[in-house]
């Protein structure tokens, strides 16, 4: 219908997602100048009936939303919200979250829009039983919150609780007091819920029938979020806890304001604080961070925090589910999978590993990750086809899990899902590739009796992690063109010749540096990449129609893998030991699991530094606790890589036969 001029001003000013006074002022002029007036009002209102989100339409005329304070065994209360079908013709599943992140919006009358505006709508089509709950110390919850709380295996009162016991007490209350539900309790969560899905599979309720932990923080020593191989992941550790950490006096719906930055360059902010003791300054109220500073090697109170050691006769479906491009938690889920297999060898145990940054499976689509694109909405997929059908399954006997394999895991690279039914693979070897002069890598040992190539990593000029200026840590590094690094003298830079076939990584890698230091302490970097054709470019008909401003893909140095290790540990993460200068040592560490296709003409890369900042502190390069030093005591360091016959530095990858 074309519309009269006179009409315009009214079409263009009138809002029908919002309509006011104003719009109803509209309106009018609307009728008086269309002379349409019965119609065009039919129309209109019809219109501004369908202008609330349907989504939120159909929560409140199906389903109902209970608020309730569930007490545990010790006494103390956790708030918890039930949303619930109003439909009582079938018995319904319970599928719950535990999270310390608040179970906003708080009230008997607000919905969580997760639940219409997120893949969980599906599971209200489902009719599920959906129920948020603030843990321990959290928000609207009462009691004292402890960070990764550890398990406690033999409890001997009620005073011995721990997150199992809690969710053991909760879904104990929820399946006696929600009417219709059928006795079947699912778990999942994602990132530090995801430690407590993992919790949730220790308490042995006999209703938990299937938990999924989803980028599980699991060990934050070792591989997650707050360290890797004992070195400080500073640019997340701040950032999250200068709000996350500070006390809450009394239960609240309001959180914590984080640190106001005063820049927006984080390199430059970080590197001007100094010394980690210099931070304590912002953060002298946490007391995680007071706990973290104490605690500078992986001492009994880190390893009470593995949520691996406590991995033993779980008795639910357990689907774990990681990205592989998870810039806070790719250890925990690749890890805590393997550690279920390994302790739990009963236990019927999957993984699911897409090509996802952190969460990037709940969220988007899935289909690239910055630059680089997967070809497929993987992330439409996986809801569709892995979660939904798994915990169907399991709580509610509808359909069937035959296709879910031990492990699905997506290839970045060729961009296909493969199915095994180990990880890593059976079907997978052990390759060594090793460091050559003239920067190459190759499958053959250096045969040169004196060979090595170095740097000098000077600590008041770190190596950025990437090439842009950024407040917040960006989640695309973890697949970003590392050509910028590349051309820094404080970068070593090895790579093979163009590859004749394709090369596909299955698994952990393993790095074996035979270094010589003119320090005491140095950290070692390593990053795998996948170097493209010269002339490669994607096919916009498949993935990039639409898309504005593609990035330059010939030659791009795609990082595949990236690790950091704190040279210190490398013989114990209990014990560091000093380097002695100028005596040859071998650094070697793993780093975590890749699943990725270096294609046909494509060459493999890898970069060796000392620094990787702000991601990571820097190391002082002198023999001192980090926590505690002082700013003279960060030095320059001259760092050998030797690839000689008796010395020989290599890398070892997982293979995976055709």
């Amino acid at each position: 219908m074309e519309i009269p001029r006179c009409m315009e001003p009214a079409f263009q000013s009138f809002k029908p997602l919002n309509v006011n006074q104003k719009g109803y002022f509209y309106l009018i002029k609307i009728l008086i100048c269309m002379r349409y007036s019965i119609v065009l009002l039919f129309l209109v209102l019809r219109f501004a009936a369908l202008s609330q989100p349907l989504d939120t339409l159909f929560m409140k005329q199906n389903y109902s939303k209970t608020e309730v304070m569930i007490a545990m065994r010790d006494g103390v209360k956790l708030y918890t919200a039930i949303y619930a079908p109003i439909d009582k013709s079938e018995k319904h599943p319970i599928l719950m979250v535990r999270t310390p992140y608040s179970c906003a919006p708080y009230g008997s009358n607000r919905f969580s829009p997760r639940l219409y505006a997120s893949y969980w709508a599906e599971y209200v089509k489902e009719n599920y039983i959906l129920v948020m709950q603030d843990v321990r110390g959290k928000y609207m919850s009462e009691g004292e919150f402890v960070d990764v709380r550890p398990f406690i295996e033999n409890k001997k009162n009620n005073q011995d609780v721990d997150e199992a016991s809690d969710t053991y007490d909760a879904i104990d209350w929820l399946v006696k007091n929600i009417p219709d539900n059928n006795l079947s309790v699912g778990v999942f969560g994602i990132s530090y819920p995801g430690f407590y899905a993992t919790m949730a599979a220790l308490s042995k309720h006999p209703c938990l029938k299937a938990v999924s932990p989803q980028a599980p923080v699991t060990d934050w020593f070792m591989g997650d979020d707050f360290h890797h191989n004992g070195a400080f992941a500073l640019a997340d550790g701040f950032s999250f806890y200068s709000g996350f950490g500070k006390p809450r006096p009394k239960p609240t719906t309001v959180g914590r304001k984080g640190f106001d930055f005063p820049e927006k360059d984080n390199y430059h902010f970080h590197l001007k604080q100094g010394a980690l003791k210099n931070y304590t300054k912002y953060m002298d109220s946490v007391v995680f961070w007071q706990d973290l500073m104490s605690h500078p090697n992986n001492d009994a109170w880190w390893q009470s925090r593995d949520a691996r050691r406590a991995c033993k006769k779980i008795e639910p479906a357990m689907m774990v589910v990681g990205g592989s491009f998870d810039a806070e938690d790719c250890f925990g889920a690749w890890n805590l999978f393997k550690a279920i297999r390994a302790q739990s060898p009963a236990t019927n145990a999957a993984l699911v590993m897409g090509p996802w940054f952190h969460g990037g499976w709940s969220r988007g689509d899935g289909a690239n990750l910055g630059n680089v694109r997967f070809a497929a909405k993987t992330a439409l997929y996986y809801q569709k086809n892995i979660e939904l059908p798994f915990f169907n399954y399991y709580l509610k006997g509808k359909g069937s899990v035959k296709d879910l394999a031990k492990a699905t895991i997506f290839f970045s690279g060729e961009n296909n899902w493969k199915k095994f039914d180990a990880w890593p693979p059976v079907n997978s070897e052990n390759k060594t590739m090793y460091f050559h002069a003239q920067q190459q890598l190759k499958w053959e040992a250096p045969q040169e009796q004196k060979s090595g190539s170095s740097y000098i990593s000077d600590p008041n000029k770190p190596v950025p992690y990437t090439e842009d200026v950024h407040l917040g840590r960006t989640r695309e590094y973890m697949s970003d063109d590392q050509r910028f690094a590349a051309r820094r003298p404080d970068v070593l830079v090895f790579e093979t010749d163009i590859l004749d076939a394709d090369l596909c990584l299955a698994g952990p890698l393993t790095a074996n540096l035979k270094v010589r230091i003119t320090g005491s302490d140095a950290d070692f970097v390593v990053k795998v990449i996948d170097v493209f054709s010269d002339d490669f470019s994607y096919d916009s008909t498949v993935c990039c129609k639409g898309v504005k401003n593609e990035a330059e893909m010939a030659g791009y140095q795609m990082l595949v893998r990236g690790e950091i290790m704190r040279g210190r540990f490398r013989n114990s993460f209990e014990k560091p030991e000093a380097f002695v200068p100028g005596k040859v040592e071998t650094v070697s560490f793993q780093l975590p699991d890749v699943a990725h296709t270096f294609k046909k003409g494509h060459k493999l890369m890898v970069q060796i530094q000392s620094s990787w900042f702000p991601l990571f502190d820097r190391n002082p390069q002198k023999f001192v606790n980090i926590y505690t030093c002082e700013d003279k005591d960060f030095v320059p360091c001259t760092i050998e890589l030797l690839h000689q016959k008796d010395q020989a530095s290599s890398i070892e990858f997982k293979i995976l036969k055709p």
